[in-house]
């Protein structure tokens, strides 16, 4: 029980309700619409309004910009919702530099771009659809993860 209190200081309640949110949210957009929900394909669809680039301008994202918007939307308003109800509208900070926050998004961005879709997107999105190759990802991004914590825990100590 310590061991959770360290893992968890504020409890894992929320933690076990937000993943049981996103699962119920996607499980519903493939079931009412057939359509499977990805944030890096929100952002790439949303560029492909303003960039011209080959690359914005594929089929796959030209066609499917207006639902992934909306979809966008619905992620900025549920964090909305949280901030005014759970958080009382009071400001959220971190103690990670903003260097560090824009190198950390930057390597995110690029991995997310080379694995062709984000952890989440692969985890949540890919594995529910019973995709294969996002099997192989999430166990890639799991093994990656832990020899990363592991050395830095090493690093650090």
């Amino acid at each position: 029980m310590n061991s959770t209190l360290t893992l968890f200081p504020l409890g894992w309640q929320h933690y076990l309700l937000g993943g049981l949110c996103i699962g119920a949210g996607v499980a519903l957009l493939f079931v009412c619409t057939g359509l499977i929900g990805g944030m890096s394909t929100v952002f790439s669809s949303s560029w492909s309004y303003v960039l011209r680039r080959p690359f914005f301008q594929q089929e796959r994202f030209t066609s499917s910009r207006a639902w992934r918007l909306v979809y966008a939307l619905g992620l900025i308003l549920g964090a909305c919702v949280w901030w005014l109800g759970f958080a009382h509208g009071t400001a959220q900070s971190t103690s990670v530099p903003v260097w560090q926050l824009l190198v950390g998004g930057f390597f995110v961005g690029y991995g997310a771009r080379l694995g062709n879709g984000c952890t989440s997107g692969h985890g949540i999105c890919g594995l529910g659809s019973l995709q294969w190759p996002s099997l192989l990802a999430v166990l890639t991004f799991m093994a990656t993860a832990f020899v990363t914590a592991n050395l830095v825990a090493r690093w650090l100590a």
